[in-house]
């Protein structure tokens, strides 16, 4: 599956703009992230592109292991050719479907998932609308504040990192670094 393709099919199930920059973040978060371990950039941003690709076409609430987003959207992907271990880590990227975070890909899916969308959130509440300007003291205060960004949850963020080996304040640092140059197309920055 090449990336022109899975933009396609995140185009057509993936109405949401918001939902759209999320996966476009987890996207550039992962190739970071597949650089740095020497892994392959490609396969590991795809897997960011399309791990929610599914989520508004099959919505979840009950949190079924096999029904519904993740589970129908790795079968469609399957389907396309996607490989084994990347269905696995976007299924794995969801703790209710029991699918254990085995690989290095499947780790950093999860581990970029949640922060992604809370650096996101951080950004669009300063002055200047950017990630340019937000540090890692600032995200780590707004982690504290239950009230901000209700939807993130924390304990991912922090068991995202754990489950890396790396220090919270290293990883905030790293997906920061990793989403700035892409500022623009996350929606962020001046008008």
């Amino acid at each position: 599956m090449t990336r022109d393709h899975a933009l396609a099919l995140l185009l057509e199930y993936t109405a949401s703009e918001p939902l759209r920059r999320h996966m476009y973040a987890v996207e550039v978060a992962m190739r970071a992230m597949a650089e740095r371990a020497g892994e392959d950039v490609e396969a590991w941003g795809l897997v960011g592109l399309l791990h929610d690709f599914d989520y508004e076409r099959f919505p979840n609430a009950a949190h079924s292991p096999t029904e519904e987003h993740p589970a129908e959207g790795v079968r469609i992907l399957t389907a396309l050719g996607l490989p084994e271990a990347s269905g696995r880590a976007i299924l794995g990227h969801a703790s209710y479907t029991g699918v254990p975070r085995d690989t290095p890909m499947a780790r950093a899916l999860f581990a970029v998932d949640e922060l992604c969308g809370f650096l996101v959130a951080c950004a669009l509440v300063r002055p200047s609308r950017s990630l340019a300007d937000l540090e890692v003291p600032s995200v780590r205060k707004k982690l504290k504040d239950k009230a901000f960004a209700r939807g993130v949850s924390r304990e991912d963020v922090i068991q995202g990192a754990a489950e890396l080996g790396v220090p919270l304040e290293e990883h905030i640092a790293f997906v920061l670094g990793a989403l700035r140059p892409h500022e623009r197309l996350l929606g962020l920055g001046a008008a």
